[in-house]
């Protein structure tokens, strides 16, 4: 990566949404081969709050087979690009997505040794990304417009994984919850990664399409689904993890679990995630707008799975 010198130190936590003035310009993305040792995780890594340990579980459900989706889509795109600081970017990251798929899907072989299996839910996901929204046999302008349409969703999708992944850099209510250290490192090194490329997606939108009603359409599609999805993710988890067996302390959870947990900083709170489809729906919106280079490249300096596997990369080209 070239970019200016940043420190995690000089980085100031939970400083809100909107960009800094000292961000890093031109970053060169570009993928990082980390490991996580799952072996020492508890099913509810947040001690004591199960509800909110699924409610971020769910992630691990969705992103494999959304970021691998995210790469195919990419690749189709890539003869379209004239631009050559654009086309580098996207193949940063494309390097990115395919990492993190890779990551999050060890977290459900854990799940599955600790008696939850998550394949019911994550079938549902592979239709929904290989079948729904796979290729068609489409040609022409037919082909071209369904290619668009996707990197609209993925635009869409892309704004709120930004959005969440400024959310967790800022959570210190985790760290102050006993949060399992090597799940934070999991869900920070993401979190920084989609900051850091968080202009890729909406950029190509823009360089192949740019219209207006389809960012709007598609975004409509993507929050939707994305809302639909994770209220039924945290329902399915609640009720296959054998030590819930549909219900926390006794009691089945409550929408209203959400807002609470979401007060408590433990998960993101609705508000934010509702406040992010008019941002994105701005004419003059654009992600840098949002989230905070600076903090991403800040953490990426100091976690120990990004460290891990920039040591090994120096050791293989020696």
């Amino acid at each position: 990566m070239t970019t200016e010198p940043v420190t995690a130190g000089a980085v100031e936590r939970g400083a809100g949404p909107d960009v800094r003035q000292d961000e890093p310009e031109h970053l060169v993305l570009h993928a990082r081969d980390v490991q996580f040792d799952w072996s020492r995780l508890d099913l509810h890594w947040i001690p004591g709050e199960p509800f909110a340990t699924h409610v971020i579980n769910v992630l691990h459900l969705l992103l494999p087979e959304g970021e691998r989706w995210f790469v195919e889509v990419f690749k189709q795109a890539v003869p379209y690009i004239t631009d050559d600081r654009l086309r580098e970017q996207v193949l940063g990251f494309i390097g990115q997505e395919a990492v993190h798929a890779e990551a999050h899907a060890g977290v459900l072989d854990h799940m599955h040794a600790h008696g939850l299996d998550p394949t019911p839910y994550v079938e549902q996901i592979a239709w929904l990304f290989r079948i729904v929204l796979g290729d068609r046999d489409l040609t022409g302008r037919r082909a071209e417009s369904w290619l668009r349409t996707r990197l609209g969703i993925i635009a869409g999708i892309e704004h709120y994984t930004a959005v969440l992944g400024q959310w967790v850099l800022d959570a210190e209510e985790l760290d102050r919850a006993g949060a399992d250290e090597t799940m934070l490192d999991l869900l920070r090194w993401h979190g920084a990664e989609e900051v850091e490329h968080r202009s890729v997606a909406f950029d190509l939108y823009m360089h192949v399409d740019g219209g207006y009603l389809r960012r709007a359409l598609t975004m409509g599609i993507s929050a939707t689904a994305l809302a639909a999805l994770w209220v039924r993710g945290v329902a399915f988890l609640v009720r296959a993890d054998p030590y819930l067996r549909g219900r926390v302390d006794g009691r089945v959870p409550r929408a209203s679990w959400a807002l609470r947990d979401g007060r408590r900083g433990l998960i993101p709170h609705v508000s934010r995630l509702v406040r992010a489809v008019p941002e994105y729906l701005r004419r003059k919106y654009h992600p840098s707008q949002h989230g905070s280079t600076s903090q991403a490249v800040a953490y990426l300096a100091v976690s120990p799975a990004a460290r891990a596997a920039e040591a090994a990369e120096q050791g293989v080209s020696r």
